[in-house]
């Protein structure tokens, strides 16, 4: 807040802590002050200012009541302090990390057939047949699903991963999700690095934190304390509408994530980077939705249940009729907006203020629900709404932090 403005709550504890006021023009001494004078840089306040500008001596000078400053009950000065200093750190801190995710999830440019992963200066094509056999070497298994066993591996001192077909009768599967990693490549797709068709391999960038079914373990360890908030929660959930907008209006047009009948099997589909963003990994079944030529799709062809697959997916005639494949209606990209809040709600978890955003997205997430397809946002809507929401609630929490101060 401006001081020309009036008296705030922090002059009034300035005032009897013995802090002045900044003087037009001089330039700011400490983190704190340059925050407070309205220059917003939080990366700049560090503990040990907030510290030695809350404690700094002062001469003592009479307050407009004639309090001195030695009259404050020492332990309400000492939790007013606890307090501001708290407040500040948390936002810097916030502010910091959004800062340093963001400049780290700029897209790194490669012409197509090209990869750069780490800190490699130059994109670099994808590795053959021959390179892979040569020069990628396997370490040990670290996971398995009905199409591919994945490796970590190495490849020039680098981790990578490497996946291998695990049985012919899963092949077409397999060259489909090729096909689309080859196809999709970019900020919200696992960087591809090479392939071979011949020996049925796949090998792309490693991220060790694993799936998104990983996240709250990961956020429960005491060296991610500090990004287990609800507004890196909501980043993660804005991460992964973002995926689901980009397969909608992909490339190689509309694409339904048809791996997701329920909530592991999804995230499972997913990975977590070291910064915190998401990036989709799995793309053995992505199918097309035309909607102009009336191409529409069917996820698998078994009969699916339960509330997390959307109603359009559930066999309508009846549990006196059984399934038949070939009766079962097909649908559109719509069931992917229809798990959305349900991923979200886990993206988000049980932190701090997770409770306030599922309420100012309740209103969004109902119209996701909704019985009738076409009357469901889009990816777009969602993740407008969820940046508004991000924005407003970030504000308000600066906004307090102000009035405290």
């Amino acid at each position: 807040m401006d001081w020309k403005r009036g008296r705030t709550g922090w002059e009034s504890f300035a005032e009897t802590q013995g802090i002045s006021r900044p003087v037009p023009g001089h330039q700011p001494e400490h983190g704190l002050t340059r925050y407070l004078d309205g220059d917003l840089n939080w990366r700049r306040c560090t503990l040990e200012e907030i510290v030695q500008a809350v404690s700094m001596e002062k001469q003592p000078q009479n307050s407009r009541r004639g309090l001195a400053p030695r009259e404050v009950p020492p332990a309400v000065g000492l939790l007013l302090v606890m307090a501001l200093m708290n407040t500040l750190l948390y936002l810097c801190l916030d502010r910091f990390f959004i800062a340093h995710r963001q400049s780290l999830v700029d897209p790194r440019h490669c012409p197509y057939g090209h990869f750069r992963i780490g800190l490699m200066k130059n994109c670099s094509p994808w590795l053959s047949c021959e390179e892979l056999r040569t020069e990628v070497r396997q370490l040990k298994r670290v996971g398995e699903g009905a199409v591919k066993r994945v490796f970590l591996s190495e490849w020039k001192e680098r981790k990578v991963a490497l996946s291998r077909l695990t049985s012919l009768e899963m092949k077409d599967d397999f060259l489909h999700g090729l096909q689309m990693l080859k196809s999709l490549q970019g900020a919200h797709v696992v960087t591809l690095l090479g392939y071979c068709e011949d020996d049925n391999t796949i090998l792309t960038e490693y991220h060790p934190l694993g799936s998104l079914s990983n996240l709250e373990e990961i956020l429960n360890l005491s060296k991610y304390q500090n990004v287990n908030t609800w507004q890196h929660r909501l980043q993660l959930a804005m991460d992964y509408v973002s995926i689901i907008h980009y397969l909608h209006h992909s490339p190689v047009g509309t694409r339904v994530m048809c791996d997701s009948n329920d909530l592991p099997k999804t995230l499972s589909q997913y990975l977590l980077t070291s910064n915190f963003s998401i990036v989709a990994n799995d793309l053995d079944a992505l199918p097309l939705v035309n909607h102009s030529s009336g191409t529409l799709v069917k996820c698998g062809h078994r009969e699916l249940h339960g509330d997390f697959v959307a109603p359009e997916q559930l066999w309508p005639y009846g549990e006196n009729m059984p399934f038949r494949d070939d009766l079962m209606p097909s649908y559109d990209e719509k069931i992917d907006i229809w798990k959305i809040p349900d991923i979200s709600s886990f993206l988000l978890g049980h932190v701090e203020g997770s409770d306030m955003v599922r309420f100012h997205l309740f209103d969004i997430h109902k119209a996701c629900k909704s019985q009738t397809p076409s009357e469901r946002p889009t990816a777009q809507d969602i993740l407008d709404t969820y940046q508004k929401v991000l924005d407003t609630l970030r504000d308000t929490v600066m906004s307090q932090a102000r009035e405290m101060l």
